[in-house]
């Protein structure tokens, strides 16, 4: 029960604050869009109790011990800004493990059976040398201006909440799904960014109602 109130208290408030920021990020100038296709308005959420996988279910553990099954979810990537040229991020987790940071980032597909199912991370511009055997550790695109980064925290209950803003929107591709990852951070070093382990939970995005 508490689960649920505290997801539902989140909602309420991503509901009458999409624009809200904590990160810098959101001070640097708008990126040009990967494509001239029009800007896209479209929000995206996602949320539900994580289950084992399971072809209708828009939450999935892939990690039980990490992120326990009876675990919750609340996602939402909302286009802002002028042009819609910047994107707001907002992540929030409950009865995950006390005290323990988790890595986490859109990725470009929908969840799936397996976490490798979710693709690769969502980037503005694509790292043209990565390819779905080799993910991008290029910190010139595996960076949180290029991609979309929410990596969490949680407090002695297990619950969190993490907010990013991007400086791009999206145009003719949208991330499709928030993972979790075993790493306690995402790493920035050269030849390392990006690098955070085994997708351990996954929400799929779809568009706001």
């Amino acid at each position: 029960m508490g689960r649920r109130l505290t997801l539902a208290v989140a909602a309420t408030v991503l509901a009458f604050t999409p624009m809200a920021c904590g990160h810098q990020q959101s001070q640097t100038p708008a990126a040009k869009p990967a494509s001239h296709a029009r800007p896209d308005p479209t929000a995206l959420s996602g949320s539900g109790t994580f289950t084992a996988p399971d072809p209708a279910s828009k939450a999935i553990t892939y990690n039980p011990s990490l992120a326990p099954a009876d675990s919750a979810v609340l996602a939402s990537v909302t286009p802002s800004g002028y042009g819609y040229s910047r994107t707001v991020a907002t992540l929030v987790v409950a009865g995950l493990q006390p005290n323990r940071s988790y890595a986490a980032h859109a990725h470009t597909n929908a969840c799936g059976r397996t976490g490798e199912d979710a693709g690769p991370y969502y980037q503005n511009r694509i790292d043209p040398a990565a390819s779905s055997q080799a993910a991008s550790t290029n910190s010139r695109y595996a960076n949180p201006r290029n991609e979309i980064w929410l990596d969490i925290r949680t407090d002695a209950a297990g619950q969190g909440t993490s907010q990013t803003a991007v400086p791009f929107g999206f145009t003719d591709r949208r991330p499709g799904s928030i993972v979790l990852h075993e790493a306690t951070a995402t790493p920035t070093a050269p030849g390392q960014a990006g690098a955070t382990g085994a997708p351990i939970a996954c929400v799929t995005l779809v568009p706001s109602q």
